[in-house]
């Protein structure tokens, strides 16, 4: 069966989370988003490890559902469009900090356990080593190299995928902390490294031009930090549902079982180009060499990104692939595109309207991204709706690239279009109902508030 699956994510008990970020509201999310398959993120800490036990059970091998009566609390809150089975996949994020080769490495990488016993047995070795109760994500003295020794020591069957290998600060090619391949890191073990996370600063193509790469599964999740972020990138499979069959897939790299992925367009990433956010200075890679390195406005050493660091590491020209690939698709979060078509803020009350009433007429997030018809949505949503979407999935985007902690900026219209578009009519028609302008709509609004007003008096 195909299905989708977004296996890096975390608790409410990870650092900078949010608060309804647990089981249920997962579970809620998965389903709006179009997601079969999510990670549990955080098994490590002691509390969440309670919860997982507590609220979930044994579904297909290696896998995990929640219980019933935990379902039904938030079941009301799933569109009939969006109902579907949800299952969780045992995950824990560890932030590995330790010194290697004469440099403080900081590098964060991502467990799989096949069932709650292993994970068990993780935990506690884990433990011995540093703190697993204060962080979801863990901060541990403990090499890379030496955390997947003892993930495989105590199963074969559990894995080990470097966390969003690009990112500066924290990651295993990371130009700030990291190494120049993996095999610089995991030594004789690289092999047991089948798979890397590309995270939400690059995508495929841009890691396919670093040949050390080759033969290893790329992959995309979400690293959600609250329930609405889940499936912002995620993994495409078409295999039977287990944790063993995802596993495998991964492994083999197999195209017909693995699919692809779904990505940010990477220039959002705010690690993308290189610069000083301090000085609001942005720099492509070219600029930045041309300026030795150096901030043209304060003279210090800017922050590197991704896309220098990939240029450091290249083996191939831009357009090149190697033999084996997956293919992608980038995708923009509906609540952006509804933000901009809307004029309003990705979170006020207008765009999470329409974000409902959206998938309550077309289905899940994804699906209506990715999938759903463009007359369709011209027809339940609207021609602008409809316009913006086949702007993104023909790439036809302008993005302002994200540098030095600042995300970058994307859009779909100028604002000439934009106003175009506003005049012609709402966001919405409700079956049956006359389609009105956004004009028509703010003077129906005005005559309404003068007669409340002029009642009140």
């Amino acid at each position: 069966m195909e299905f989708i699956a977004d296996l890096h994510i975390h608790s409410y008990l990870s650092r900078a989370t949010a608060r309804n970020l647990n089981l249920e509201n997962l579970h809620l999310w998965a389903q709006l988003k179009g997601i079969t398959v999510a990670g549990t993120g955080d098994f490590t800490h002691p509390q969440w490890f309670s919860e997982i036990r507590e609220k979930l059970e044994p579904a297909e091998p290696g896998l995990l559902k929640l219980k019933r009566e935990l379902a039904s609390e938030t079941e009301g809150q799933v569109p009939l469009t969006c109902k579907m089975p949800v299952r969780f996949l045992l995950s824990v994020e560890i932030s590995n900090i330790y010194k290697k080769n004469g440099k403080v490495r900081k590098v964060h990488n991502i467990v799989f356990a096949p069932d709650l016993s292993v994970a068990e047995k993780i935990n506690a070795r884990l433990a011995r080593i540093g703190n697993i109760r204060s962080d979801g994500r863990p901060i541990l003295g403990l090499d890379s190299k030496a955390l997947l020794e003892t993930v495989l020591d105590i199963s074969e069957d559990a894995f080990v995928i470097p966390a969003h290998i690009w990112t500066p600060w924290f990651s295993v090619l990371g130009s700030k902390s990291g190494f120049d391949s993996l095999e610089e890191c995991f030594e004789e073990l690289t092999p047991h490294i089948f798979a890397v996370e590309t995270g939400l600063y690059s995508d495929p193509a841009m890691n396919w031009r670093v040949s050390k790469l080759d033969g290893v599964t790329l992959v995309s999740n979400s690293d959600a930090h609250s329930p609405a972020n889940l499936g912002r990138e995620a993994n495409l499979f078409d295999t039977e549902l287990s944790y063993f069959a995802i596993r495998d897939a991964l492994k083999t790299g197999d195209p017909g079982r693995f699919l692809g992925t779904i990505e940010f367009f990477p220039e959002e990433g705010k690690y993308h180009f290189d610069g000083h956010r301090k000085c609001a200075v942005r720099l492509s890679p070219r600029e930045t060499m041309g300026y030795q390195g150096l901030c043209p406005v304060c003279g210090k050493p800017v922050t590197i990104g991704v896309m220098y660091r990939v240029e450091e590491l290249a083996g191939r020209k831009e357009g090149l692939k190697p033999e084996r690939t997956h293919p992608f698709t980038n995708l923009i979060p509906l609540t952006d595109i509804l933000a901009e078509v809307l004029r309003s803020g990705p979170k006020s009350k207008k765009v999470q309207m329409s974000y409902h009433q959206l998938l309550r007429m077309l289905g899940p997030e994804l699906d209506i991204l990715g999938k759903c018809p463009l007359n369709e949505i011209e027809s339940k949503g609207s021609p602008m709706l409809a316009e913006a979407i086949r702007k993104m999935r023909n790439q036809n985007v302008h993005i302002d690239p994200g540098y030095d902690g600042e995300f970058g900026k994307v859009r779909l219209f100028t604002n000439e279009e934009l106003d175009r578009f506003s005049r012609q009519q709402s966001l919405f028609q409700a079956p049956g109902e006359t389609l009105i302008s956004q004009k028509d709509a703010r003077d129906k609004e005005t005559v309404t508030r003068l007669r409340r007003t002029k009642h009140n008096e």
